[in-house]
């Protein structure tokens, strides 16, 4: 699993990645604690909402990034970008109200809506082989399920010596970290775009294509149930543990830990598995069907002890699901199409967390914790058997269909049979474009 790793750039921007994931787990401990530190109670309110906020920043952004990421040079938006936020976290402890938190969170993840999928977009250049490609996303969900598991950790060591304000600093730190990598690559440029489209079409192109896909449709619907358990794990694990249990600010990191392992456990297994052994699908609906389980489970728990293993549950559902999808993604486009496609996966799944943060968030403080995890479990179930429905059991890259609007003499049409109701027949690998603007079927 480590082979990508012997690229250069491909070493360098994924430790760009895990300094930036590292500081960003810290500052997502630092900011429960601090909506704590304003609402007490009602922190997951505000907590939510704050959430709540940076999903409508990544639904509204990353589109239009992803249509005119072309226009700049990778590097240097990335690197402009992570400066910007890390001058947003250097501001993040001074903030007194909760209206400071909100305006400071949108503009810190709107750099992020638009530099997680130009980022994104840019692994499967920089690693063109399919088999290198997938190592590559089992190592970048290795991350994020490390940083889960790494940052709490640490922030539990460092809340023993420091207040949790410093945690924003060390945000900023790796931010800049990430920086100074990128800054010292050089990236392969993206390819362009088809020519003659308007503003409005490049910025609607990725969500077209995305939804014209059946596997990507089940990927939305399965989109879904991660956020559903996502959203109680994020948001409401301080309350669970610190009002609920009567528990400290290390036991929150503790518990979060536990939702990282079961994570890193599924990005550690999924490279021997997915292929010959185990289906992209069949693999992300048994993730499904965890989070519904955890969820189900999670009222029952009778005390901190109990919950821990539910958390490391729903971890695992989250890394079976969210690691293949890249290897979908990647599959359902043509080059050119990739960044507004990553940026169209960015925007619709992060929609789906638009709903479940503040509901999380809301239904916790008005109907009680027990009632929003089967609340949530619902939804997450509901995902599932979208996506059991949506997405073909037998999905095979190459795809036999009739082309009828097409001249006979185009070169698409070589070595196609023509068909007695009109037009020509063939078989090869499909994604949606000029060509192909509807599935076959």
């Amino acid at each position: 699993m480590l082979s990508p790793l012997a690229d250069r750039t491909y070493r360098r921007i994924f430790l760009a990645q895990v300094l930036s994931l590292l500081g960003t787990g810290l500052a997502t401990v630092a900011l429960g604690l601090l909506a704590y530190d304003i609402a007490c109670a009602d922190a997951g309110v505000v907590l939510g909402t704050a959430l709540a906020i940076k999903m409508v920043a990544y639904v509204g952004i990353a589109p239009v990034a992803g249509a005119f990421v072309h226009l700049l040079p990778r590097r240097t938006l990335l690197v402009a970008l992570d400066l910007l936020r890390a001058a947003v976290a250097v501001l993040l402890p001074f903030v007194t109200e909760t209206w400071q938190v909100y305006l400071l969170i949108f503009v810190l993840q709107a750099g992020s809506a638009a530099f997680t999928p130009t980022f994104q977009a840019t692994i499967p250049d920089i690693l063109p082989e399919e088999a290198e490609y997938t190592k590559a996303l089992s190592l970048s969900r290795l991350a994020y399920d490390l940083e889960s598991l790494a940052s709490p950790a640490i922030a539990a060591a460092l809340l023993g010596l420091v207040g949790f304000h410093w945690l924003f600093g060390l945000n900023a730190l790796g931010f800049l970290a990430s920086a100074v990598l990128v800054a010292s690559l050089v990236l392969p440029s993206p390819a362009p775009p088809a020519p003659g489209e308007g503003a409005w079409t490049r910025t609607t192109r990725g969500a077209r294509l995305y939804l014209a896909t059946p596997r990507l449709r089940g990927l939305l619907a399965l989109n879904l149930s991660v956020a559903a358990a996502g959203a109680m794990v994020i948001v409401n694990t301080v309350v669970l543990v610190r009002a609920g249990f009567g528990l400290g600010q290390s036991e929150v990191a503790w518990t979060l830990a536990a939702y990282g392992l079961g994570s890193m456990a599924a990005a550690l297994a999924l490279p021997r598995l997915l292929g010959e052994r185990l289906s992209d699908r069949t693999a992300m609906l048994a993730g499904a069907a965890l989070l519904v389980a955890g969820l189900l489970a999670a009222p029952a728990a009778p005390s901190w002890a109990a919950l821990l293993p539910i958390w490391a549950l729903l971890g695992l559902g989250n890394g079976l699901v969210l690691t293949p999808s890249g290897r979908l993604l990647r599959r359902s486009a043509h080059p050119g199409d990739r960044p507004a496609l990553f940026a169209a996966q960015f925007a619709l799944s992060h929609a789906c967390w638009l709903v479940t943060y503040p509901l999380a968030g809301r239904l916790g403080a008005l109907a009680g914790l027990a009632v929003t995890c089967l609340m949530l479990a619902a939804l997450a179930a509901i995902g599932m058997a979208v996506a059991a429905w949506a997405w073909p059991r037998h999905d095979t890259e190459e795809v036999e269909h009739t082309h009828r609007g097409l001249p006979p003499d185009d070169a698409h049409l070589v070595g196609a049979e023509p068909v007695a109701e009109g037009g020509f027949r063939h078989r090869h690998v499909l994604v949606i474009d000029f060509r192909h603007p509807h599935w076959p079927g």
